[in-house]
């Protein structure tokens, strides 16, 4: 029986493991954390991300853990069209999904399968003998193969493409989930998603079921993200909470009321950056085995396109697939081939959604010289996969 070991519990290394095991590999899952938590705050799967989930016999349940998300168009902060809503090229509108309802999925889709060890934090990767290995300092982990799923910061990908770094991008996000029972009701004639920007700023939102359909549960209600630029901030969550209700004062509704319903708690703070260059390659043979850098280890990016998720699933899906034509090396290197392009094609739509998403000052005239549906054309063709073959 083959063997791996997969770094990070998160979408990507919980999809990796369980899609493994259900391969027939052995999987070891190394977490950093002591145990294994689900995110607090929500995702956005495009199109592309639910056929990943397809190819993965993950997408069952989809339907019932998440919500549709129609184009919402983009507002300024007093309310007027900064660009209407439009016809998006879509197969199906995005979804949002909580993070805790994905994490059971996939936890159950490894069921009692994976070897799961938490407070190991990876340190090194041995490529110099016939099979690849990673260790803590204390202890080696080694398989026929090692998934990547680390983060941004991956040790592994440090070790492996020492060249490739996440530098900051300049901006910092913010996310919650504002549980139905404290969510202010929205004002008349405000949808229940939106999109808001203005000097660089930036607050989109989006409704998590019908407002009652999950009872007491945080699962459902109102999630948001806000981007800001500058660095991370170093003051506790009340402290973050305090400044953005500052930032984002006189916004048009429902922002400051959303803000207000927040709770310290509530809040989630992510640095905003990206992988530069990419690696040479995301598939890397060490002697008869390898390892594959997938999601945000590989090739984190500004969430602009919010594809994340969605290309972390994409990863899993295609590594799956080549996988089980033979050999871990030849199959890496067809991973390589077929990854590499498609995220270098997502980058290129990323900065052009940038192009519009980072103007400060005369946004107005930025938006006119780029083109008024460019962000929405770059977010459909950052959709446009064909599955784990092409």
């Amino acid at each position: 029986m083959r063997s791996a070991v997969v770094v990070g519990a998160g979408i990507g290394g919980l999809a990796a493991a369980g899609a493994l095991a259900r391969s027939g590999w052995r999987v070891t899952l190394l977490e950093r954390d002591d145990r294994i938590r689900a995110g607090r705050a929500a995702v956005v799967l495009w199109p592309n991300g639910v056929r990943a989930l397809r190819a993965l016999g993950l997408a069952g349940g989809l339907e019932g853990i998440s919500t549709p998300v129609p184009p919402a168009g983009i507002h300024r902060p007093d309310g007027s069209w900064l660009v209407p809503p439009g016809a998006a090229e879509l197969e199906s509108p995005p979804v949002v999904v909580h993070r805790e309802d994905l994490h059971d999925a996939f936890i159950a889709g490894i069921g009692e399968q994976v070897d799961i060890r938490g407070g190991i934090a990876v340190q090194s990767a041995r490529v110099r003998r016939d099979r690849p290995a990673v260790g803590d300092g204390r202890v080696m982990f080694e398989g026929d193969l090692v998934v990547a799923a680390d983060g941004p910061d991956s040790a592994i990908r440090r070790r492996l493409a020492a060249a490739s770094t996440f530098a900051s991008a300049g901006f910092a996000a913010w996310r919650a989930v504002i549980p139905w029972y404290r969510a202010p009701e929205l004002p008349a004639g405000v949808p229940g998603h939106g999109d808001v920007l203005g000097g660089g700023q930036r607050f989109a939102y989006a409704s998590l079921g019908e407002r009652g359909s999950a009872g007491g549960s945080s699962r459902g209600g109102i999630s948001w993200v806000a981007t800001v630029p500058g660095a991370l901030r170093p003051e506790p969550p009340a402290g973050q909470l305090a400044l953005l209700r500052r930032w984002f004062a006189g916004w048009h509704g429902p922002v400051a009321q959303l803000l207000e319903a927040t709770e310290a708690d509530d809040l989630v703070q992510e640095p905003v950056g990206e992988i530069s260059p990419l690696p040479d390659t995301l598939g890397i043979a060490a002697g008869a085995g390898g390892y594959a850098l997938i999601g945000d280890a590989a090739h984190a990016m500004p969430h602009h396109l919010a594809q994340g998720a969605s290309l972390a699933l994409e990863d899993v899906a295609t590594l799956q697939t080549v996988l089980a034509g033979g050999a871990v090396p030849a199959a890496l290197h067809e991973y390589n081939r077929l990854r590499r392009p498609r995220i270098l094609r997502v980058l290129q739509q990323s900065k052009k959604a940038a192009a519009v998403l980072q103007s400060r000052g005369r946004i107005a005239a930025s938006i006119a010289r780029v083109n008024p549906r460019s962000l929405e054309r770059a977010a459909a063709a950052a959709t446009e996969w064909g599955g784990p073959t092409g």
